[in-house]
């Protein structure tokens, strides 16, 4: 699954940790002080300007933006051509390449959130303005603003276009990697029940659930290095909690401690759902091979057989619909109720009037953002569950081609007649 994609997936992954690790070291403790002296940004209307100009601190800090773009681009060409070197691997313009480019895009728009972000709060703090004293804001302003948000929403409307479109062919290439992989052992996994469909379908799911868990992990990680420093310093604006009382820096803490709160509510009620899933995918292969065998030979798929196979099928699915049934309970609940917390946490706040609306709309959406990162595995727990059955059932192969023993639903199917 990961062998016949990456080059030497236990020594890659780690060592992409470590890079990663090295390459945000080097960032703030060195690397970013040099955009002055390295930055290639001037060529492009995104020079540093000189100590003392007006409007300096909003130039720095796209001048540095600018500046961190270039050295992730260059850091990352860095560790891919030194993987390519040291790890040969016939998908490793792919797997490493690509995967690079994914992830650059993914920090991409994250940065561009956070650009929303800040707009939110200067639109708001306007209208908040033009309501209170008629007059105080001209059209030519509020329509600047929207033009403002049209560009930003234009580049990463761009980007996801793209990045969607090249995601894609990163997934089939995946996909086309196991599959050469198993076709090339057919003699030795055709025995396995439903081994057509696994590689058939099992592989492209496999690639695409894996890709869109490991993507939203990677964007929630760097949605919390953006947000985490605006909404700490978003929280100087809130003095207290309800019940609780004041709490330095408490909307980072809410939002920490609701999305644990959520997490293990949704770990509990979901316990049984991965091998429900697991097994619901082995007696549909069951049905639908003795279906497949009734087209070529007139003694399989009779009645009697048929639909002992299917009460199987119609068991299986009752248990998942009432495990899902509680377990969707919990999920929409929480999630309805992740709506008030913000709110909640800022009542005391709202009702002295110690913010502005554009000031709120800021902490309400940060406070979303970092929340919503957090919540990564609750609202990826379906998914979680999806990918665990497919690993399973791709994972047999990999057992029966080391020999191993198969799980036992993998036995229970190698002993049916």
């Amino acid at each position: 699954m990961f062998s016949s994609f990456f080059p030497n997936p236990k020594i890659f992954f780690p060592a992409t940790v470590l890079s990663t690790a090295l390459g945000m070291a080097l960032w703030y403790g060195l690397a970013r002080d040099l955009g002055p002296y390295l930055s290639l940004g001037g060529l492009v209307g995104f020079s540093y300007p000189p100590a003392g100009a007006d409007g300096a601190a909003i130039a720095v800090e796209t001048a540095r933006n600018i500046w961190l773009y270039q050295y992730m681009i260059v850091f990352g060409a860095l560790f891919v051509g030194l993987v390519g070197w040291l790890l040969p691997h016939r998908w490793f313009r792919w797997s490493v390449g690509v995967s690079a480019i994914i992830i650059f895009f993914i920090w991409f728009q994250v940065q561009l959130d956070v650009m929303i972000n800040n707009w939110f709060g200067t639109f708001y703090n306007m209208v908040q303005q033009a309501l209170g004293k008629p007059g105080a804001v001209t059209q030519e302003q509020f329509f600047g603003q929207i033009a403002t948000f049209a560009g930003i929403a234009f580049v990463y409307i761009a980007t996801a276009v793209l990045a969607a479109f090249v995601t894609s062919h990163y997934i089939f290439r995946w996909r086309t990697a196991m599959n050469d992989h198993y076709v090339a052992n057919w003699q030795r996994l055709r025995h396995i029940e439903g081994a057509s469909q696994r590689i058939q379908e099992d592989t492209q799911r496999f690639a695409t659930t894996l890709e869109q868990l490991g993507a939203n992990l990677i964007d929630a990680l760097m949605t919390l290095i953006a947000f985490v420093p605006i909404l700490w310093v978003l929280s100087a604006h809130v003095k207290e909690l309800p019940l609780v009382g004041p709490v330095p820096q408490a909307l980072v803490f809410v939002a920490v401690i609701w999305a644990v709160i959520g997490t293990v509510l949704l770990a509990v009620a979901g316990i049984r759902l991965p091998g429900l899933e697991f097994r619901n995918q082995r007696v549909e292969a069951a049905y639908r091979k003795e279906l497949v065998l009734g087209e070529d030979d007139a003694n399989r798929a009779q009645p009697p057989t048929l639909q002992g196979l299917f009460r199987d099928v119609r068991a299986n699915y009752f248990r998942l619909y009432l495990n899902f049934l509680y377990f969707n309970v919990v999920r929409y609940g929480y999630l309805q109720a992740s709506t008030l917390v913000p709110y909640i946490a800022l009542a005391p706040t709202i009702v002295a009037g110690g913010l502005t609306l554009g000031v709120m709309q800021q902490i309400i959406r940060a406070f979303g953002r970092v929340e919503g990162s957090f919540q990564y595995l609750v609202k990826s727990w379906t998914t979680i569950v999806s990918l665990i059955s497919i690993y399973k059932r791709l994972q047999a192969f990999e057992a029966l081609m080391r020999d191993q023993p198969l799980d036992v639903i993998e036995a229970e199917a190698a002993r049916r007649p």
